[in-house]
């Protein structure tokens, strides 16, 4: 369907604004045009407002987040208005002012931009804006900044009678274009959409100069010795280090997938002497802290201190963070408060070393990060020129604990059965491996293609999603320092690790008189040794998180079953085998489960036959390559050839939520050979 002018303005304007993270974060402020439409019963022209929904980011926002409400309509609720003690009942009378069908939910802000007499509003949360916004003095440096063209709003909760407070300013102040809303942001409006946008973008721009030119040169204080960023080889493996025992700090209360940011904004801010007084204050923009919760967890050690040190402190600083939320919630909370949603950080700040950032998945943690990166860029734009004032703690419990916010969490979709598990799979840039790969992260898991060939493992992952869902690393299993590389590569992604797949492999088809030495080293190396190293190394950081785990070896129908022509295989797999039932019984007491899988020949898809091993089996067999697939299904009960989502389904199955007493086990995915039955 063709979108009206205004519509589309609107669209381009708000994707050039969301574009540039200055102007405003991820998903935060809203933008709206006002015009003409024909009304599709009457034929009558009507006024409408099309308005950035609930949820969406400005960036990309499409003709799809956008709520299309009638203004007459919109207008006519000042009349039932029951006040401020009741406006929350004002966003479910929104529905009544809907055009249509289809569109995004009105957001809590849309009476801001129907109320308001203007063609074309912004509402923005640009760092510099915040910065003014959340000054001691806001109110005398908007008018000082800007003179009359921009009036200071005081805080106010977003809702219908802040929309209310905005209509009257602006009738008030026809000179104006716009205002900083106290705590929270900024909004301008226009009479035409590139109007509005030069408006809004000469506020930000204006007060991220004043605080250039006018701010102090070190707001955060002077750097505390010790505190200082360490060398970045040094920073990186020491971030790996603490990274699974952090996780485990966010996770008591529900398990999360981290996100770690080493900028130099955030390591300057971490060395200075006003961090511990900023941080306890926490965020102001609602955007903001409900992100990152109130306030960050600091570890108040010297980046110098050791990792002993510092992993036994962050856990008693753990505690006391818990009880520090729990007094928050009790303080604040009454009978009809939602419960206590947990009380982790999502924010862990270590001097030296870096941020941690939390979420249910990796986009939102990541976002979590860059949120709290804008509060840093708010704290210093604030105390350049004036003392940093957030909105009080009563405020934000009202934002945090609202039946609005909790409303939209009841909204959101079930998570998948991996939701928040990090999978590392080995060999994964093609057959099993790749299969396996692709089902965990179609499950909701992020996922970690190692493969020898890096090329491969990051164009495999590029097929599963972006950096938010998968990465591809180079893992050459037989090497424990390449193996602990990619594992801290692994942990700094996603904050750690839960599902270790071991699936790489290679196979010479060669009976025990031509099997040299070499031969024999090789597939040792890879399977035996590889499994070992990648377990080894892996359950140190599940260990590390205390959240428990899997591992799953794909072992093979071989490890029972005794095929002509394959001794150095077949043996190294029978020592996969067994490392299954050994790691079960010694990692039990983590919560983590150990099992495999033991497939028949998977011809499709596989780099071990296409590399030579097919038609070595195929000879030995006396059968066309080509039918090597189908002469392994006829040999079997079932008559069905494996293929590696086969396999795949069976990893899923294990790792899932139905089969968590389960460890030590084997499931066969061989469609039945009775040779290779287990006994």
């Amino acid at each position: 369907m063709t979108l009206p002018l205004a519509a589309e303005e609107l669209l381009a304007r708000s994707n050039r604004l969301g574009a540039d993270k200055k102007n405003t974060n991820f998903a935060g402020g809203n933008t709206s045009a006002k015009g003409p439409a024909i009304d599709p019963v009457t034929g009558e022209t009507i006024e409408l407002m099309w308005v950035k929904g609930s949820g969406g980011d400005l960036g990309t926002l499409t003709a799809a987040g956008l709520s299309a409400l009638r203004i007459d309509r919109l207008r006519a609720l000042t009349s039932v208005y029951p006040g401020v003690d009741r406006e929350d009942e004002m966003v479910a009378a929104l529905d009544y002012c809907l055009h249509g069908t289809g569109g995004a939910t009105p957001s809590i802000d849309t009476a801001m931009h129907g109320l308001v007499d203007a063609a074309h509003v912004d509402h923005l949360h640009p760092d510099s804006g915040i910065a003014i916004a959340t000054a001691a003095d806001g109110e005398a440096l908007t008018a000082k900044i800007f003179g009359t063209r921009v009036v200071w709003v005081p805080w106010r909760r977003p809702g219908f009678q802040l929309g209310l407070d905005i209509a009257a300013i602006k009738e008030a102040h026809p000179e104006a274009i716009g205002c900083i809303l106290g705590g929270h942001g900024i909004t301008a409006w226009g009479d035409s959409s590139a109007e509005t946008e030069q408006n809004s973008l000469w506020i930000i721009d204006t007060a991220a100069a004043y605080i250039a030119e006018h701010g102090a040169a070190e707001p955060f204080g002077p750097v505390i010795a010790g505190f200082e960023a360490l060398p970045e080889a040094e920073r990186r493996t020491r971030a790996a280090q603490l990274a699974p025992v952090i996780r485990g700090i966010a996770s008591r209360d529900k398990p999360m997938v981290g996100h770690f940011t080493d900028s130099d904004a955030v390591l300057d801010f971490m060395a200075r002497e006003e961090l511990a007084r900023l941080a306890a204050l926490g965020t102001s923009c609602p955007d903001h802290f409900l992100r990152t919760k109130v306030k960050p967890m600091v570890l108040d050690l010297p980046a110098t201190a050791s990792a002993e040190e510092q992993i036994a402190r962050l856990g008693e600083l753990h505690e006391a963070y818990r009880a520090d939320y729990r007094a928050y919630y009790d303080a604040h909370a009454d009978e009809a408060s939602p419960a206590m949603r947990g009380a982790d950080p999502l924010i862990v700040l270590v001097p030296g070393v870096g941020m941690f950032s939390f979420g249910a998945n990796k986009q939102t943690a990541r976002v979590a990060g860059e949120f709290y990166l804008n509060a840093i860029n708010v704290m210093r734009g604030a105390e350049a020129l004036s003392t940093y004032a957030p909105i009080s703690d009563a405020e934000k419990f009202r934002i945090e604990y609202w039946a609005l916010e909790e409303a939209k969490l009841q909204r959101l979709p079930r998570p998948k059965s991996h939701q928040g598990r990090i999978a590392f799979v080995t060999g994964a840039a093609s057959g099993i491996g790749k299969a396996i790969a692709t089902r965990l992260a179609s499950e909701g898991a992020c996922v970690v293609v190692a493969d020898l060939d890096l090329e491969k493992a990051q164009a495999a992952a590029a097929e599963l999603g972006n950096s938010d869902v998968a990465i591809g690393v180079a893992a050459n299993v037989a090497d424990a320092a390449a193996v602990q590389e990619a594992i801290d590569t692994a942990v700094l992604a996603f904050g750690g690790v839960d599902l270790i797949v071991n699936n790489a492999g290679l196979s010479l088809s060669k009976s025990l008189l031509d099997t040299t030495e070499a031969d024999w080293n090789l597939q040792h190396d890879v399977m035996a040794k590889g499994s070992f190293l990648v377990s080894q190394a892996a359950a140190r950081a599940m260990i590390a998180q205390g959240m428990g785990g899997d591992v799953i070896y794909i072992s093979s129908k071989n490890s029972v079953f005794a095929g002509p022509n394959n001794i150095a295989y077949s043996a190294t797999k029978a020592d996969q085998a067994h490392q299954v039932r050994l790691l079960a019984v010694e990692l039990g007491e983590h919560g983590i489960r150990v099992n495999g899988i033991n497939p028949d020949g998977v011809v499709r898809g596989s780099g071990i036959f296409a590399s030579g091993w097919g038609a070595n089996r195929a000879a030995t067999y006396g059968v066309d390559e080509q039918d090597l697939g189908q002469f392994y299904a006829n040999r079997t009960i079932l008559k069905r050839e494996v293929v590696p989502e086969n396999v795949a389904d069976a990893v899923y199955v294990l790792t899932g939520p139905e089969l968590t007493r389960t460890t030590g086990l084997h499931i066969p995915v061989d469609s039945g050979v009775a040779a290779a039955f287990l006994r």
